[in-house]
């Protein structure tokens, strides 16, 4: 039996399929376990022991796009796919479920598309207070009865296998920045990709150089893509000029690979940052996280992992434009991220720090 799964896009969506990779592996040992995904979220699942392959496809535009997915639409064709399932639902992914001929395809039921699955799950048009993964666990239930259960975090938590290399790789870095081997390593994400999740600046820089100039023990590193370079640069050194002496100890990251990034959530003692792809990568691993959410409900992306772990969730409130589709700010200020205060921010992460003192 050859299973297709499809999830295009960011690397925190292709985080919250994870569980039903694994849930699929558990009911078919024996199927060839294929995953389509775009090349940024490789890593996610590049190295996860319950796929038997996996498809990169890069994100394109144009007619470059349209030589991709006929290229890939022919792979997956010769593949003789059985049962495929959509995880993502949008135009591109669900041509490519159509497109790879599997006898059984499994998709939302999403205006324009539904007739490209054999088998349609609903998926509500509103934003209701319910987990992601929660919402791609429905999928497997048109698979088979046994997935009729609900999704548990305890036993069906997200994952991302870590390559010898990476972490070897964060080791050098770690010695490479004077960090100690019984350094407090704090890592934060500094940016989104959108500008409804983004934390000021200000705000991340207080909030680094007062938890750097608490402890000795501490080093803070930032985090982030290329795309965050010049604002890293900005944060780390006002977070510098802040934090006095204890500014050496605040490092700058930028660039780390999504593998180095899950390798050294297994050295840190505490992840910050927003709703984005980082945090949930940090939430694979057991490291203690505060996240940051404004447009969005912790409810639905706060990290999918044990009870037992530790985990802090800091929004703004009820506001009348919370949540929102993140297409236009009507109140034009993103008040749902700017109004968190780093003290608070700080006091959350204290208090999960406080156990490794």
């Amino acid at each position: 039996m050859t299973i297709l799964l499809v999830r295009l896009r960011l690397a925190g969506d292709v985080v919250f399929t994870t569980p039903a990779i694994r849930a699929l592996a558990e009911r078919f040992p024996r199927a060839h376990l294929m995953y389509l995904v775009e090349t940024d979220a490789l890593p996610i699942v590049s190295h996860n022991p319950h796929l038997s392959e996996v498809i990169a496809l890069p994100y394109a535009r144009g007619w470059q796009r349209v030589i991709d997915d006929v290229r890939t639409a022919r792979r997956l064709r010769a593949a003789k796919i059985d049962l495929a399932i959509d995880f993502h639902g949008g135009p591109r992914s669900a041509w490519l479920t159509w497109a790879s001929r599997a006898r059984k395809r499994v998709g939302y039921d999403v205006q324009g598309r539904t007739w490209m699955y054999t088998d349609v799950v609903h998926r509500p048009r509103e934003l209701l207070p319910r987990h992601s993964v929660e919402s791609q666990w429905d999928l497997l239930a048109a698979v088979d009865p046994v997935f009729s259960r609900r999704a548990d975090p305890e036993c069906d938590r997200v994952e991302m296998a870590v390559a010898s290399a990476a972490r070897d790789a964060v080791d050098q870095r770690l010695a490479a920045w004077g960090a100690p081997a019984g350094a407090q390593v704090i890592v934060i994400h500094e940016r989104s990709g959108t500008p409804f999740r983004r934390w000021p600046e200000s705000s991340y820089a207080e909030l680094a150089a007062g938890l750097a100039a608490a402890d000795a023990k501490r080093w803070v590193v930032f985090v982030g893509g290329p795309p965050d370079r010049e604002a890293i640069v900005r944060v780390v050194a006002a977070a510098r000029a802040l934090a006095g002496s204890a500014g050496r100890r605040i490092v700058d990251g930028e660039g780390m690979p999504l593998q180095e990034l899950r390798a050294l959530m297994d050295r840190a003692a505490l992840f910050i940052g927003t709703d984005s792809g980082p945090l949930h990568v940090a939430s694979t691993s057991d490291v203690p996280i505060v996240g940051l959410y404004g447009p969005t409900l912790p409810v639905r992306s706060a990290p999918w992992r044990p009870r037992r772990l530790a985990t802090v969730s800091i929004d703004a409130g009820v506001l009348p434009c919370r949540p929102c589709d993140q297409r236009v700010c009507a109140p034009g200020d993103f008040r749902c991220m700017t109004t968190i205060r780093a003290e608070t921010v700080r006091a959350a992460a204290e208090r999960l720090l406080e156990p490794a003192r």
